[in-house]
């Protein structure tokens, strides 16, 4: 069974349809680098996958269970919406961290406001609380951050700052982390770091999708690529097919600009 499945998505902006007619599937474990133009389609589409947007149209599955039908959409419960979202972790291109918050208290944040839903948190709270900040604590070692606990967003670079939205996003267990160009507001010489972070959670066998710029990386990282143009599929397939022998005519002529440059 496809851990991620998207039947038929459309969205439409102001009667311009952004994304059209947009299908694809997953398993678990697998790695999607979706690539194209700025212009494409392809932050509207993940921001569809994680809720930011309403599709026009089609269904998003995950695990089997439809968590977004374009037909009922206005039929579900906030509740149920969020629990929806919850399937989804997303980092973004600019790092969105909370400046008040130390690194760990922006990684522990959400799963701490989370907890307080639970039925056993009065009688259970200091000791599910040290469970989140310990489970804090292990994820930013995982990205090599351990030493920055009890630092400030202000006090790190450009690349730690990511790689704590990165720990933030893996905070909540999510079933499938998507990222947003996670590379694009970083200086050069910052962008190795967070493709390293990325590159492990691949080895991992975390379940990915990546919008990136960064064609060797995708290749070399991603399982499938997804490249879009004007809001449609052009070519979907193995990474090493899609980037480095592609079947469509447009996508080498958008490679071929990329590789020129």
């Amino acid at each position: 069974m496809a851990i991620l499945e998207v039947k038929n998505l459309s969205k439409v902006f102001d009667k311009l349809e952004v994304i059209r007619d947009i299908s694809f599937s997953m398993e678990k474990g697998e790695s999607l680098a979706i690539i194209g133009s700025s212009g494409s389609g392809k932050t509207t589409l993940l921001r569809c996958l994680n809720g930011l947007e309403r599709p026009n149209a089609g269904t998003i599955s995950v695990n089997g269970k439809i968590v977004f039908d374009a037909q009922r959409a206005g039929k579900i419960s906030a509740r149920e919406q969020r629990l929806n979202q919850l399937h989804f972790g997303l980092v973004f291109q600019q790092f969105h961290l909370f400046p008040q918050y130390t690194v760990l208290g922006n990684v522990t944040l959400a799963s701490e406001l989370l907890a307080k839903g639970r039925e056993d948190y009065k009688a259970n709270k200091r000791a599910i609380l040290e469970q989140i900040q310990e489970n804090g604590r292990e994820i930013l070692r995982s990205v090599g951050l351990e030493a920055k606990l009890d630092a400030y967003p202000h006090q790190l670079s450009g690349g730690q700052q990511q790689r704590v939205a990165i720990a933030r996003a893996l905070a909540l267990n999510p079933d499938i982390l998507c990222f947003d160009e996670p590379t694009s507001a970083l200086d050069p010489e910052l962008t190795g770091e967070v493709l390293n972070v990325i590159r492990g959670l691949a080895s991992k066998k975390t379940t990915m999708v990546i919008v990136t710029h960064e064609m060797q990386f995708a290749r070399q990282v991603a399982d499938n690529a997804l490249f879009m143009d004007n809001g449609v599929v052009v070519e979907y397939g193995k990474a090493e097919e899609v980037i480095g022998h592609p079947h469509e005519e447009r996508t080498r002529q958008f490679l071929d600009r990329y590789f020129q440059q």
